[in-house]
């Protein structure tokens, strides 16, 4: 078995000392090479490269952000697909994912443990047995998605919490809670809310002022707590979506205490929640801050979601 090790050397919860172990016990079950991350989409043209030549498995120690660069490189490499049938999970080759991040929400909601320690100890075994799981992705554009994607308040929150990084703060429970509260205040037009859902076959959705889309459950982690507006959103059906209408204070402020209390899923007039959906449009009458699976993408107007069945195979 051949296998990829696609390393970002920022991952915050791993040393040197950790990857020399991790390195060490992949090689006693696969045929290992062992590439570093040097710049952004870097690990998209690694697992791309790994793919055209005929890796088994490819590997990613690091958060959220290099999953879904690896997972892009490995569903856009053309040599792998071209004239071929089946789902492309069983033409490419499989992911496995050592959590390295701050968050980890794609292998935490498949159920992986959050140490880089233990997570290594179930894809050990899993690549001994044989064992995997095939799971569907989303698609934005032109762009996969593991877990989740946003417009509006919810990207505009991970911008904020990007740029304090890069002064040099640390991600925590409570960074994300300051910038989402600042967002909400300073950033956001809540009397004019500037996006609609387009569905085939379905009524517009209009005045939507901010857009979640989820892959699976839970959304994302407050620390070790869930955040789970559509706990039914599984890897195994369509996309789920939670969007927020008018963001007033008072409606939003319940809407907020639900998710954090989990009493209940999130209702009200100003909420809409939408369950496996195949694809739909959001549109937005001016750029709107753009997100895939936590990383901040710039602003857009208008993107295209499709689901994407049985499109990889993961070890877990």
């Amino acid at each position: 078995m051949r296998a990829l090790l696609v390393v970002n050397p920022r991952a915050t919860t791993t040393t040197e000392r950790s990857r020399d172990v991790l390195v060490r016990a992949l090689e006693s079950a696969a045929d290992l090479t062992v590439r570093y991350t040097e710049r952004r989409g870097h690990a998209t043209t690694l697992a791309r490269d790994a793919a055209e030549s005929g890796i088994d498995v490819v590997v990613t120690l690091g958060g959220d952000g290099t999953v879904n660069e690896a997972v892009n490189g490995l569903m856009t490499a053309p040599g792998t697909l071209a004239g071929l049938t089946g789902p492309s999970a069983y033409r490419l080759p499989a992911l496995a994912v050592v959590p390295g991040g701050s968050t980890n929400v794609f292998a935490r909601a498949l159920g992986l443990p959050s140490s880089w320690a233990d997570g290594t100890s179930v894809i050990l075994d899993g690549l001994r047995d044989g064992r995997h799981r095939v799971i569907g992705l989303g698609r934005a554009d032109d762009r996969y998605f593991t877990f989740t994607a946003g417009l509006g308040w919810d990207a505009a929150v991970i911008r904020r919490v990007e740029q304090a990084r890069l002064r040099g703060r640390t991600s925590t429970p409570g960074l994300y809670m300051r910038s989402m509260v600042g967002q909400f205040f300073t950033g956001v037009d809540r009397s004019d809310p500037p996006m609609t859902m387009e569905r085939p076959g379905e009524a517009t959705e209009t005045g939507l002022g901010s857009v979640v889309i989820q892959n699976t459950a839970p959304w994302t982690y407050a620390g070790d707590r869930p955040v789970d507006p559509n706990p039914d959103a599984s890897f195994d059906l369509g996309l789920d979506v939670f969007a927020l209408r008018k963001l007033k204070v008072s409606a939003t402020a319940k809407t907020v205490t639900q998710l954090a209390w989990r009493s209940g899923q999130p209702h009200g007039k100003q909420v809409v929640r939408l369950h496996d959906l195949a694809e739909f449009t959001v549109i937005a009458s001016r750029p709107q801050a753009f997100q895939l699976d936590g990383d901040y993408l710039g602003e857009r107007q208008k993107v295209h979601f499709v689901s994407v069945p049985s499109a990889l195979r993961v070890i877990c």
